[in-house]
């Protein structure tokens, strides 16, 4: 199965190695036909401390790091 790979706005890098990405989906409501936008946040790897608040980036699904970090931060150069 391929890797999912998500967009999304880095709102915290305070931690070591790690960022939090918060990642907004939109869809149209089934019953209102009304789009409705829900965010979700992330934690992913970033080993070089590279991204800051603000940043947009991608993330890639991969092996759970820790309790809450099963993410990884996708290098500029991969991204295609």
């Amino acid at each position: 199965m391929p890797k999912r790979i998500l967009q999304g706005v880095v709102v915290s890098d305070k931690q070591d190695k790690t960022v939090v990405v918060k990642v907004e989906r939109r869809f149209t409501h089934p019953l209102l036909k009304k789009t409705v936008r829900r965010t979700k946040n992330y934690h992913a790897h970033d080993e070089s401390n590279a991204a800051k608040i603000g940043d947009v980036v991608f993330i890639e699904e991969g092996r759970p790091l820790s309790k809450l970090k099963s993410w990884v931060l996708v290098p500029e150069a991969s991204k295609g």
